[in-house]
């Protein structure tokens, strides 16, 4: 640990001089070629979609379903807000104080130094596929009303899955962009013409859809791996949204509840396998017995210049010393040139493409963790300070750590942001909503960006789809 804490500061003097001559290095990424294959075909072990998913459409047997809801996950995984392709664990990672970004793209650049405009294609790409994403929950879920052929507990469990999809989908629009439509119709003149929600009415829609999935869904999932949403899944979520908006008493007794279900993984060397026992929900990469998690492919640096990302030296220095998750989930890599250069990584998921027989690591979505930090969370608001400090202790201990001395109320909160900040690094964006949510995103960010405005905290409403619907207006403010 001294010896890695040691080349950490070291690394600190060098990254300077990297940041300066790495984005004037043109060279080519294999991996895109790599990345961008579309196999989906034994996503959850089924046929390709046998529907086009369209408003029309009636299922007639449970397989045009499962394979309708298949092809759902797979988009979610490859493309949009929650892949491991350029979304949010990476790219917000980027935007808040988590990733440095080493590479030359435009696009991603913008994004890390806070210059996203209304023409932005990543604003553009995650609002289309959220509502493309969305349209095709709706419409399995007016097919289900329209069916004759399934039995109710088909209907229920495939209902079920729609509904917490679009909830999920519109959490993290809202998240993103503030006031935006919660889409309930595949009705396309109704569709195109549609205005904004407050934000308040948006949750207010999530918590509905979402009480409605957990009644219908089952607490078993419907296959052998953790890869397809249950109740479990759908009252992690809402734990989430409670959190989110405040209702703490909830926020407690959600996250209790999934926290009786599982158990968390003992050793944080194993958490991001994909047999890992705190794993609520799961990505499974596709149809190739090799593929592992898509993160590991952008994440981990195999030469200097070369990479996307590297972990920036405010993360790394808010690790205490002894902290096994510096030890697991951050590892380096120095370049050969006289320099030696050396970069710091995320690596949770220690696997790429091709470099095993078998896949090892699937992407996680949500997993038991969280939890634990959404009731400390719950329960510091609610003056439940032991309680609080015994849920963080079940995080900070895992990971080798003594007993929290936070004991008030605000020593306590600033305590479980700092735990989320070196438990949930790089993934789904988890930073970056704690900044925002918690009115902290200017007060850490503005030392570090130098183009920050207050106004960053929301993405703009893509600038194509108000010139389409000049209901979405106003603008967000800054653009």
């Amino acid at each position: 640990m001294k010896t890695k804490e040691i080349n950490i500061k070291k690394s600190i003097l060098q990254r300077e001089h990297l940041k300066k001559c790495v984005h004037s290095i043109k060279y080519k990424v294999l991996l895109l070629a790599i990345l961008g294959i579309n196999a989906c075909t034994d996503f959850v072990e089924i046929d390709p979609p046998k529907n086009t998913l369209v408003a029309e459409t009636v299922f007639e047997d449970s397989e045009t379903v499962e394979s309708a809801l298949a092809n759902v996950y797979v988009k979610m995984r490859d493309d949009g807000m929650v892949s491991g392709n350029f979304g949010l664990g990476l790219l917000m990672g980027s935007y808040s104080d988590e990733l440095d970004y080493y590479n030359s793209f435009v696009e991603y650049s913008r994004i890390y130094n806070h210059g996203v405009i209304n023409s932005s294609s990543t604003a553009l790409e995650w609002w289309t596929h959220a509502y493309n994403i969305i349209y095709a929950v709706n419409d399995i879920i007016i097919g289900l009303d329209q069916t004759q052929s399934l039995s109710t507990a088909e209907i229920n469990e495939y209902k079920g899955q729609a509904l917490f999809v679009r909830a999920f989908i519109h959490s993290l629009l809202v998240g993103m962009y503030g006031d935006v439509p919660y889409i309930t119709t595949t009705d396309y003149l109704k569709n195109n013409t549609v205005g904004r929600m407050s934000e308040a009415e948006v949750y207010a829609h999530v918590i509905d859809d979402l009480i409605d999935a957990i009644d219908l869904l089952g607490e078993d999932y419907v296959v052998s791996e953790r890869v397809i949403p249950n109740r479990w899944v759908a009252k992690a979520l809402l734990a989430r949204i409670y959190l989110y908006t405040e209702n703490w008493g909830l926020a407690e007794t959600t996250a209790s509840q999934v926290l009786d279900g599982f158990e968390l993984e003992p050793d944080v060397a194993n958490v991001f396998l994909k047999e890992s026992s705190e794993a609520i929900w799961q990505f499974k990469p596709d149809d190739y017995p090799d593929n592992n998690a898509n993160e590991a492919s952008w994440l981990i640096i195999r030469m200097i210049p070369g990479n996307y990302y590297a972990v920036t030296d405010e993360l790394l220095s808010s690790f205490e010393e002894g902290d096994q998750r510096l030890e697991h989930w951050i590892s380096s890599f120095t370049s050969e040139s006289d320099e030696e250069i050396t970069l710091y990584y995320a690596h949770k998921y220690k696997e790429a493409f091709y470099t095993t027989e078998l896949s090892l690591e699937y992407t996680i979505v949500f997993r038991l963790a969280e939890q634990y930090l959404i009731r400390a969370e719950a329960r510091a608001q609610l003056e439940n300070i032991s309680g609080a400090q015994q849920d963080l202790n079940v995080i900070r201990n895992r990971a080798g750590l003594a007993n929290t001395t936070a004991a008030g109320k605000a020593d306590l909160l600033d305590a479980i942001l700092q735990e989320r900040r070196v438990e949930l690094f790089t993934e789904q964006g988890h930073r970056w909503f704690d900044l925002k949510r918690m009115g902290k995103a200017s007060e850490v960010l503005a030392p570090i960006k130098t183009n920050w405005k207050d106004t960053d905290v929301l993405f703009p409403i893509p600038l194509n789809e108000i010139e389409l619907n000049p209901n979405l207006e106003p603008q967000n403010p800054g653009y």
